[in-house]
């Protein structure tokens, strides 16, 4: 497996990654808006990501990781990816009519608790593997490549019950608090958020 700069051509295969990965399909059922959103929720991230780990096996995309490190520059921001983050997030507010307000307001109460006596160096932001491919650990071989380009530095994590939470748990990270939320979409959705945090 190698360490690469992330492919624009792979930018869909990243998306479908996440959607499976984080199960975004807790929230929407129609695929259409599951493509939308993950292009969003990818774009959004690239925009202020400073470190962009793209692992591959031959010509494959086996996983992406993206984090931002305080004092670093982003790297793949565009004019484009922010245009097409702003308009969805502009459009999401209007039509779930508030309804995941209260996930941005569970994870900014956790940071700012966490802040008031540490002072984290950056936040892992995105985190996908291929689910399709048979090698297992790639998450896991992207966070060591994480912690051999920023050894020592703090970083930390928002995450929920609707993903795989246990992987952080599992490699280090310390869970720092968690909130109970319910979602009103088109369903409602409980969810717990999770903060976790961890010296690379």
């Amino acid at each position: 497996m190698e360490f690469k700069t992330l492919k624009k051509k792979d930018y869909k295969k990243a998306i479908q990654y996440a959607v499976v990965g984080m199960h975004f399909n807790w929230y929407m059922n129609n695929p259409s808006l599951l493509k939308l959103y993950g292009r969003y929720f990818l774009y959004m991230e690239l925009n202020r990501a400073t470190q962009v780990i793209a692992a591959y096996e031959g010509d494959e995309l086996a996983g992406v990781l993206l984090a931002e490190m305080y004092g670093e520059k982003p790297c793949c921001k565009s004019i484009g990816k922010q245009i097409y983050a702003g308009v969805f997030h502009w459009l999401q507010h209007i039509f779930v009519k508030g309804g995941v307000d209260c996930y941005d307001k569970a994870n900014e109460n956790m940071r700012n608790e966490y802040l008031q006596n540490h002072t984290p160096d950056g936040e892992l932001i995105f985190l996908a593997a291929n689910p399709r491919i048979k090698r297992k650990g790639t998450g896991s071989l992207l966070l060591a490549e994480l912690e051999k380009r920023e050894a020592g530095k703090v970083i930390y994590l928002y995450t929920d019950n609707a993903c795989t939470y246990q992987f952080y748990e599992h490699r280090g990270f310390a869970r720092f608090a968690e909130r109970n939320i319910v979602l009103n979409l088109n369903k409602t959705v409980p969810l717990t958020c999770y903060f976790y945090t961890k010296q690379l």
